[in-house]
């Protein structure tokens, strides 16, 4: 990655070229022949280039790659979006504890050693992208050509991109440099922008961008729905409270522009009619990552020339270690278990685990057995590891890991698979064993031994082409209208606080994800599919190793209720003043009182019930002034630092120690009024 000093804060040049050409440059020198090697070269480009429309396409296609798709190989993403929120906190590997726990070693200039993320990856990255998204615009703007694809097309994708960048930037950092042109020197002074200021140039470049960009093309291409769906976002975080000091005067009609925004987004892109269908999988660029939903993909292929020999790595860090399970191997179906993000418990208690289908089809509950050498009467494919989510209270499993080992010796016997072969199932672990009423049984096994927890099942992907890749051929999905449909519910709840509108005009939005969560009629609701089933071929598997997917959940295991093919109980909400069991459990944990907070309160459950995993959450949280409370009671690590500050990033070292005032490297005084608050 490009850190910023000297050499390298030259950011904004076209850092990027090498992304779009392969430039050959070979230059001997001879002390005894100066003509030893001489050569003509005759395929290095200028940036005359990008003034032509090949070149401007080109310089498009390398901007695509690296705002969407290079910041998905590597962890810092993960780290700045799932980690230090009330859905993930720290699994069995600590790699990046920094971003979750809050703690003296988050700072301006994290440690980094082996997979740690520098607190510079994610600025360096923003940028790099908004380089090239400037030299887009300009070259574009410039342009002669009177073909469409360049004057409106590859224009707006500049606009978009540019936007997109500085949406992440101050959602993370606040105000942050705007650097709206190329810039073909090295240069060294730059000042912070206000929040309101970056906002404004957000929302600036996505309404260009929405008046030029094509409406066909989703979801490999920009369209303008895309860029309607991200300047509804743009306003939404403009009006949350992290922005209150400032946005008054525009509050009001940013919310009012929400809504139209959405329901054009949400009539070109109907919801799938099953949420598990979003993430079904099934083979590379499979029938999945085309559904009318998806509004802006990532794109991965198995071309590693395409993918620049990385891909999408996202599917490692979600999973926790099945292979160290009794009678477990790591295999390519079961992914390698980088074991970074645990499910927390809040995520246990948001969903309605009998009725709501999306927490069955968001995390593997079940593991297949596949070791070589299996303890009779097991035998390989049984059911090798569950996880039973059940409701506190619940008497019928003594202990919250239950193996071969934890039972030697003692009265208690293994969980049996009661809903398949009857044979003993090697290990299970239970959220609430022995009748316990309080949370975290399953955090206690969070060491290099277990880590073991629900692996999120949205990013794992079993078509990689060894046991130990780490190369990933998933598109991953950036916008999708699941999302828009909620972006809509909470411009309502803020109007309603607004006095325009009522709390109910939520309610049409919100029910629609809810209800597309509901079992259908006849549905299996133990039927369990992800991306790990996605073998190319049974060759690719260590010898004698077997499948560790399992085809199935734990469903009635967990929930422990008659086997059923009849439609869900009903999820719309009708009244918004008893909201569902779920949320008031929730509201009541964090203690929030009052219709408003109510209610943003239950949208922000409803996010994370339809978005969890989808690196939103910190962010979300962050605008709407309420991480620090959902740490405090959900997040084991986080909890006892999070502190307000923590809203925002710190400014990273290396561009506080890299850049100038008035021809001189800042002072540690100047230095500090530049960081945020509190670092």
């Amino acid at each position: 990655m490009h850190h910023f000093n000297k050499k390298t804060l030259n950011y904004m040049k076209n850092i990027s070229l090498n992304k779009l050409m392969v430039i050959a440059t070979l230059v001997f020198a001879s002390s005894c022949n100066k003509d030893f090697l001489k050569e003509t070269l005759t395929t290095a480009r200028s940036t005359d280039f990008y003034k032509t429309d090949a070149g401007i396409q080109q310089l498009a296609v390398g901007a695509y790659y690296q705002v969407f798709n290079a910041p998905f190989n590597g962890e810092w993403n993960y780290a700045s979006t799932n980690y230090g929120t009330d859905e993930f906190h720290i699994g069995g590997d600590p790699s990046n504890s920094q971003w979750n726990n809050y703690d003296a070693t988050y700072n301006s200039a994290i440690a980094t050693s082996g997979n740690t993320a520098g607190n510079n990856l994610q600025w360096d990255a923003l940028y790099t992208g908004i380089g090239d998204a400037n030299l887009l615009i300009e070259n574009c703007t410039n342009s002669t050509s009177t073909s469409a694809a360049i004057k409106s097309t590859a224009l707006g994708e500049g606009y978009f991109m540019r936007a997109y960048n500085y949406l992440r930037l101050v959602s993370q950092y606040g105000g942050v440099p705007l650097q709206l042109t190329p810039v073909s020197t090295v240069q060294v002074e730059f000042t912070r922008a206000t929040p309101k200021e970056v906002c404004a140039q957000i929302i600036s470049d996505l309404t260009n961008a929405l008046k030029l960009l094509p409406t066909t093309g989703s979801p490999y291409r920009i369209t303008q729905d895309a860029a309607a769906h991200y300047l509804a976002k743009a306003y939404l975080f403009r009006a949350s409270e992290i922005n209150n000091a400032w946005n008054t005067d525009t509050k009001v009609a940013d919310l009012t522009a929400i809504g139209p925004l959405c329901d054009q987004v949400i009539a070109r892109h109907p919801l799938a009619s099953n949420f598990g269908s979003l993430w079904n999988y099934t083979a590379i660029n499979s029938a999945n990552e085309t559904l009318p939903e998806l509004i802006l993909s990532a794109q991965f292929t198995n071309d590693v020339n395409t993918n620049l020999g990385n891909g999408n790595t996202q599917h490692l860090y979600f999973v926790s270690r099945y292979d160290v399970q009794d009678q477990m191997a790591r295999d390519l179906t079961g992914d390698r278990p980088f074991s970074r993000l645990a499910t927390t418990y809040f995520i246990y208690r948001a969903y309605d685990l009998v009725n709501d289908s999306r927490f069955w089809k968001s995390f593997r509950t079940k593991s297949a057995l596949n070791g070589a050498t299996p303890v009779a009467p097991n035998v390989k494919g049984d059911l090798g590891l569950m996880f039973v989510i059940n409701q506190p209270g619940d008497t019928r499993f003594p202990l919250s890991k239950i193996t071969t080992s934890t039972i030697r010796n003692t009265s208690f016997s293994l969980v049996k698979d009661v809903n398949g072969t009857g044979r003993n199932i090697p290990t299970t672990y239970v959220a609430y064993p022995a009748g316990r009423t309080t949370d975290g049984a399953l955090n206690t096994d969070l060491t290099t031994a277990g880590q073991s927890f629900p692996s999120l099942s949205k990013h794992i992907d079993g078509s990689r082409k060894a046991l130990n890749d780490v190369v990933g051929h998933r598109d991953f999905n950036l916008a999708r209208s699941a999302e828009t449909y909620l972006i809509a519910a909470e411009a309502k709840i803020r109007l309603a606080q607004a006095g325009q509108g009522s709390y109910a005009d939520a309610l049409p939005y919100i029910n629609a994800v809810r209800t597309r969560a509901q079992y259908s009629n006849g549905e299996n609701r133990s039927l369990y599919y992800d991306g790990g089933n996605t073998l190319q071929s049974a060759s690719l598997q260590t010898p004698g190793v077997g499948n560790s997917f399992f085809p199935a959940n734990s469903y009635y295991e967990s929930n422990n209720i008659p086997v059923t093919t009849a439609a869900s109980a009903s999820l719309a909400v009708t009244n918004t003043a008893t909201l569902p069991p779920q949320d008031e459990y929730i509201i009541n944990a964090l203690g929030v009182s009052g219709a408003y907070d109510r209610m943003l309160c239950f949208v922000l459950n409803e996010r994370s019930r339809e978005l969890c995993g989808e690196y939103k959450r910190w962010e979300d949280l962050a605008r709407t002034q309420t991480l620090v409370k959902r740490v405090q009671t959900f997040n084991l690590e986080g909890g006892p630092n999070v502190k307000p500050l923590h809203v925002l990033r710190p400014i990273p070292q290396t561009f506080l120690d890299g850049i100038q005032a008035a021809g001189l490297a800042l002072t540690s005084s100047q230095k500090q009024t530049m960081q945020n608050p509190g670092y």
